[in-house]
């Protein structure tokens, strides 16, 4: 991988992971819908990064679900729950974002706020181990 690229996947990980810490501020000042669509965005760009160090990269939202799945959970690279993090994260970020009366109360952000932590921490471990992050 060209450390240009290694650059932008570290790019990809520390943009997650402000994300996360927004999310954190937002769900302390009882924002849920919003710290949701953050904990949402702190895996995307994750993801983002993961996808780049297999040379790939999704123009939608559905399309780094669906190549982080082929790439990443079907290959065993990534536990099955990770898959399911993304999914539902973005599947309770539209509903926080488009609906009016949306089912995003403190437990659902909480939850998210612990997915995507638990997300972010095996990336960083992934690219530790492959070589791609200090």
């Amino acid at each position: 991988m060209k450390s240009s690229d290694k650059e932008l996947v570290k790019g990809y990980v520390q943009k997650a992971q402000k994300k996360l810490e927004v999310a954190k501020r937002l769900f302390t000042n009882g924002d849920y819908e919003d710290s949701v669509s953050r904990s949402y965005y702190a895996v995307f760009h994750a993801a983002q990064g993961l996808l780049l160090t297999e040379g790939e990269h999704a123009s939608t939202h559905k399309g780094v679900l669906t190549l982080f799945s082929l790439l990443f959970v079907k290959t065993g690279r990534f536990m099955k729950n990770l898959g399911k993090y993304l999914s539902n994260l973005k599947d309770d970020r539209e509903s926080g974002d488009y609906e009016i009366f949306s089912y995003i109360d403190e437990d659902t952000a909480d939850t998210a706020l612990r997915e995507a932590e638990e997300f972010i921490n095996q990336t960083i471990l992934y690219l530790q181990k492959t070589g791609l992050m200090d």
